[in-house]
């Protein structure tokens, strides 16, 4: 089965272009750490999807990815600010977050650690080895991939267009702005599908069993 994965980097508006899919009428999952959520999403954002791109492309032939992008001025504080908040838990060898979301932010973010989060230099490499390794890898597959910013004028008609969507959707809400990162946890929509297993996780997920 195909799906639509958003592969951007976490604080680049995963959230909001999760919300559009909703509006759009797709069932859709904000991270993904079962395989049932795999099953009944067809559009998946965020964590694992962000690092295991290219396994989901081989696995689920035929699907669409899309990057989200965004200006380095917002991006910086902003994922400063949430890898801060996360560090202990994505370090701590007793706990702390599940298996997928510390591989793929410890994969993701290299030589992870405090101090690197406050260097502009560290997490501007972060952000554009990522983005150019997806580029590289979707080079000359412009039918299965699209790179967005939805801060920008057009993008929800690029998106829709991609997609061959037909909606009176006319631009992205803006969402966990200021910080936050829990507004996809306030939405109630029929079509959100949860993450997990009322809190449990899937050691092995579709394309990893």
């Amino acid at each position: 089965m195909s799906k639509i994965f958003i592969i951007g980097l976490p604080r680049t508006g995963t959230t909001s272009i999760c919300h559009a899919f909703l509006e759009f009428g797709i069932a859709t999952a904000h991270t993904a750490y079962t395989q049932a959520c795999f099953n009944k999403a067809t559009a998946i954002a965020d964590t694992p999807v962000f690092n295991d791109y290219q396994q989901l492309d081989k696995h689920y032939p035929g699907s669409k990815f899309i990057y989200l992008t965004r200006d380095f001025s917002a991006w910086l504080p902003s994922i400063r600010q949430l890898l801060t908040r996360m560090h202990t838990n994505l370090t701590r060898p007793d706990g702390g977050f599940n298996i997928h979301i510390k591989r793929c932010y410890l994969n993701t973010f290299i030589d992870f650690s405090l101090e690197n989060i406050q260097s502009d230099s560290y997490l501007a490499q972060c952000y554009n080895s990522h983005y150019q390794q997806a580029a590289d890898y979707f080079k000359h597959r412009e039918h299965d991939f699209l790179a967005i910013d939805i801060a920008k004028p057009n993008s929800i008609n690029a998106l829709k267009h991609f997609l061959g969507i037909n909606s009176d959707l006319a631009d992205f809400e803006k969402m966990n702005m200021g910080g936050k990162v829990t507004a996809w946890n306030d939405i109630k929509h029929p079509l959100k599908i949860e993450s997990t297993a009322k809190g449990r996780i899937d050691k092995f997920l579709p394309y990893s069993a």
